[in-house]
């Protein structure tokens, strides 16, 4: 990895936005409709717990706008639930679709930008019950979805997600079997890759005709891939399926959303475990912010600086606010080295506001730059917020509290 030390400064460029994040699921509560509601509620998926009432945001999303502008952030980025817009086949709420506007309204009340993910991991009963992604109809669905929700919510928002993460939806649904709809099938998750990316392009193309001038890209999850005793191929291999089939259907998006938490370290024989002597956090996997300056560089590189960069999520599971403040300040001197090389990123959103429901491990790890109580649903800001939130004010890399 290059870098120009030397040459970056602690100053971020003009225009720089910054922003946390968060996702419909994770923080609303009583999305009972949604294929994750029922896949909480199956013997055997492996999920910790169930989302239940989440963060009840759904109902105090104004205490979260109001969090979000208190912190000095430019951006909020939060999802849509489809399942509540369309909860059945054709079936669209007016009530659902007004209420996301009045959250982006809310939001720009409060000097805050509104970025709208329209597909953040779940999808409604009945579309699943058809078969979710691997139905022939389901992109069409989705660029159907997007129209109707962008119609209405074009002249609130700032920018707009199609899909986050499709390669963990591909992954973890149809590999590995964690998510639903629980499948380990290598094939099934070629072909979902491609049904994504099919999704992607239409949802892209509707979003632009409901609501012409708002920026439209997806948000990829990216690792920095490390090769080990001759595990170049199989890295190869597992990068393509993973990333570069997402990054090739980013050519005429308005902005890419990098996604980043670590790195995966690949042997001869497949993924290796942390390596002896680095930190490792809740979730199993290292103390790794350095990521993200590799998948900056990685992505830039791909798309062959086509397509701006925006770090869309990126953040820390873990009950030590210190160690939280490390892990952000060394991932920003990263950004700092990247922009400094001639990079264009032009922002940086932090994974999550809240302390929220993370999907199969439940409500274990804690990436919020504000805890919840678990009963009275009670916002306690942390440290770390305050101190993201000097920096986006001076639009500098503060030091680290002594």
């Amino acid at each position: 990895m290059t870098t120009s030390a030397s040459a970056a400064t602690d100053r971020f460029p003009d225009g720089f936005r910054w922003g946390t994040a968060t996702a419909a699921h994770q923080i609303e509560g009583g999305n009972w409709n949604n294929d994750w509601w029922a896949w909480e509620h199956t013997a055997g998926s492996g999920t910790r717990e169930p989302s239940g009432d989440a963060c009840d945001s759904w109902h105090r999303w104004d205490e979260d706008a109001d969090l979000v502008a208190s912190f000095g952030f430019d951006d909020y980025r939060f999802s849509l639930e489809w399942s509540r817009i369309e909860p059945e086949d054709g079936e669209f709420s007016v009530a659902a679709l007004d209420h996301y506007a009045r959250v982006c309204d809310g939001l720009r009340e409060r000097g805050v930008e509104p970025v709208v993910t329209f597909h953040h991991f779940t999808l409604p009963r009945w579309l699943a019950e058809r078969g979710g992604w691997e139905h022939r109809d389901t992109p069409e669905r989705f660029a159907a979805f997007c129209d109707r929700a962008a119609t209405r919510l074009g002249p609130g928002m700032s920018r707009a997600c199609t899909l986050n993460e499709p390669n963990i939806v591909a992954f973890c649904g149809y590999l590995l079997g964690v998510f639903p709809p629980g499948h380990r099938d290598s094939k099934r998750f070629a072909a979902i890759n491609d049904v994504l990316v099919d999704a992607h392009r239409r949802g892209v193309t509707a979003i632009r005709s409901a609501a012409p001038g708002v920026p439209v890209g997806m948000t990829l999850s990216m690792s920095e891939w490390v090769a080990v005793d001759g595990g170049e191929e199989r890295l190869d291999r597992y990068r393509h399926h993973m990333e570069d089939v997402y990054l090739a259907a980013t050519g005429d998006d308005d902005f890419l959303g990098v996604q980043t938490y670590s790195r995966s370290r690949v042997g001869p024989s497949g993924n290796l475990g942390p390596e002896e002597g680095v930190p490792t956090l809740v979730m199993g996997y290292e103390f790794w912010p350095q990521a993200l300056e590799a998948t900056l560089r990685r992505a830039w590189a791909v798309t062959e600086g086509e397509v701006p960069l925006i770090v869309t999520e990126n953040g820390i599971g873990t009950d030590d606010d210190d160690q939280r403040i490390d892990y952000v300040h060394q991932a920003l001197e990263g950004v700092l080295r990247a922009i400094a090389d001639g990079i264009d990123v032009r922002g940086y959103t932090y994974w999550s506001l809240l302390d929220n429901f993370e999907w199969a491990f439940g409500y274990l790890p804690r990436f919020g730059l504000t805890s919840v109580d678990r009963t009275s649903f009670a916002r306690l800001p942390k440290p770390s917020a305050s101190w993201l939130g000097e920096i986006a004010r001076n639009n500098r890399l503060s030091p680290k509290p002594s």
